[in-house]
């Protein structure tokens, strides 16, 4: 008499999370396509770099896989099957079946499970990583979405079911992270160049603050002054500008002078002077801004 071979973890299925809800922009993000913009492809990926890497080390993924970049909340899931989910980015209110299970720590979700990110009181992009990771398509080596060029999986809809993957690595060795806080005014530390000289006066992006425009995107930040001050000019002693590369976290001048800080999606050529850039951590810094937010520059 033979008996049925018990099934084994690798035969069970996959889980799965249906989108419920996606919110304003819910999209599929890891840490990008690096190295390949003299290929015209931008890098995209996180907005968010470090709190996408929280989120994947909280369930002990590997720090770039990919999870699901949640802006100005509003999104559901369902769950199929049993998985362990973390959230980060800004403190957000997070519930499974309308029960506040807490963000930035280690969830347990069960079968079934109603997963909901609301919308955070400041910061807008929230990350929800699953154990195994979301197991959709690679394009050029990444999972992101790029919104400008439409490379990766598009935005998430209401009634999209993605696949979580498989993880052999160990199991988390901590189960809670801290919550960064946002500054009433977020300062931006910034290095001038290389086009500086473009201007009358660089000085004049680091005098008074500035408020973020509604038009910002995964691109960029566009900002407009928040109170009176000396305009940014362009010189008018020089030629135009030819197009050329511009970095993550340039600060763009165009003809209007009105800022725009460089995103993760930012295009990768421009034919405005980029003035200042970012350093890595203000980068982030801005990733999070929402319209009305107000940020000061610091040049050094």
């Amino acid at each position: 008499m033979t008996h049925p071979t018990p099934a084994t973890p690798a035969q069970q299925p996959q889980a799965r999370l249906s989108i419920e809800a996606p919110g304003p922009l819910a999209t599929v993000q890891d840490f990008g396509r690096p190295g390949l913009a003299h290929l015209g492809v931008p890098r995209s990926g996180a907005a968010d770099l470090p709190s996408l890497a929280q989120a994947n080390r909280l369930v002990g993924n590997p720090e770039d896989a990919a999870a699901i970049e949640v802006t100005l909340g509003g999104w559901a899931a369902r769950a199929t099957g049993r998985m362990l989910i973390a959230v980060t980015g800004p403190a957000v209110s997070l519930t499974v079946d309308g029960v506040e299970v807490g963000s930035h720590s280690v969830v347990a979700v069960h079968d079934g499970g109603v997963i909901r990110i609301h919308t955070p009181s400041r910061g807008c992009r929230n990350y929800l990583a699953v154990r195994g990771g979301f197991d959709v398509p690679a394009e050029l080596g990444s999972r992101s979405t790029d919104t400008l060029s439409g490379l990766g999986p598009a935005p998430l809809r209401a009634g999209d079911v993605l696949t979580v993957g498989t993880c052999e690595d160990d199991w988390p060795a901590t189960s809670l992270a801290p919550v960064g806080s946002i500054a009433d005014i977020v300062e931006l530390v910034a290095a001038p160049g290389p086009r500086d000289d473009r201007l009358v006066d660089v000085g004049v992006l680091g005098t008074g603050r500035w408020r973020v425009a509604p038009a910002s995107n995964r691109v960029g930040v566009r900002l407009d002054r928040a109170h009176s001050a000396p305009p940014l000019e362009h010189r008018s002693d020089l030629p135009e500008m030819r197009s050329e590369g511009v970095p993550l976290g340039g600060v763009q001048i165009p003809p209007s002078g009105q800022p725009v800080i460089f995103l993760a999606d930012h295009p990768v050529t421009g034919g405005y002077p980029v003035v200042a850039v970012l350093n890595p951590e203000s980068v982030w810094r801005a990733a999070q801004l929402t319209a009305g937010d107000e940020v000061r520059f610091v040049l050094r």
